[in-house]
């Protein structure tokens, strides 16, 4: 990993973490830590526990054992109201972008800005807030157009507009360039990395696309039968003679 990242602060730290549905042993002792400012790419199968472990991070599901630390709090004994407050700072970008249908562009980016008043007050005029997080994804024209109005790129830069406008430390990507053609994905990419550079956010990026994990990721994770298997730089895990690691980028 770069040392300049290595270096800063802890944004997310994981111990051991352990989460089972019966005999179902999704996560067996998984450990993670995410600094700022950094790019990490988490990567594993169909069941591995990246959802699983999404969840726990974020509060909707409580771990068996093990610990995880969002910017120095710890999720599990936090109230409520202190844990909504908290999601405030993490910012999501869901693989079907998950707009709202009904709702135009602007009232879609103006939704998060209305339920969650106590960041930026009660606004009485949201446009300049909504107009700074459609120019960051180039697509202030599409402000009064409907979801159904854009192409697929389209609404993915607008749901990643939606989750810039509270300003998060933390964004989680699942699946980002999944669905796309691949000259959109690479534009999503580039967008991924200019947020980055212009807000210095930590991301989580959860993928299965290898060429995502190459351009976007400072470091990867492999995530298999519940534990990081692997982890290092892509290149690092790309030229393993491991094969469970070698699997991945086939």
């Amino acid at each position: 990993m770069n040392t300049t990242i290595q270096n800063r602060k802890v944004i997310i730290e994981i111990k051991d973490l352990r989460k089972s549905y019966g005999d179902n042993h999704v996560l067996n002792g998984f450990n993670m830590t995410l600094h700022e400012g950094e790019n990490l790419v988490i990567m594993g199968k169909s069941g591995s526990g990246k959802s699983v472990m999404i969840k726990c991070l974020i509060g909707l599901e409580k771990q068996d054992s093990g610990s995880i630390m969002v910017m120095g709090e710890k999720i599990d004994e936090l109230d409520r109201a202190t844990l909504d407050e908290l999601r405030t700072e993490i910012g999501f970008l869901f693989q079907g972008s998950a707009l709202y249908d009904s709702m135009t562009v602007r009232e879609n980016l103006e939704f998060p800005l209305r339920r969650h008043t106590k960041k930026f007050g009660k606004l009485k005029d949201t446009t300049p807030l909504v107009m700074q997080a459609l120019e960051n994804v180039g697509l202030s024209q599409t402000i009064n157009l409907m979801p159904e109005e854009l192409s697929g790129g389209m609404k993915r830069r607008i749901a990643l507009a939606r989750t810039l406008i509270l300003q998060p430390k933390i964004i989680l990507y699942d699946e980002p360039t999944t669905g796309l053609d691949p000259i959109t994905s690479k534009e999503i990419l580039i967008l991924m990395k200019s947020i980055q550079e212009k807000y210095t956010t930590s991301a989580l990026i959860i993928t299965h696309d290898v060429d995502c994990a190459r351009v976007i990721s400072n470091r990867m994770i492999l995530l298999v039968d519940g534990v990081n298997y692997a982890e290092g730089t892509f290149n690092e895990l790309a030229t393993s003679t491991d094969p469970k690691v070698q699997a991945f980028f086939k």
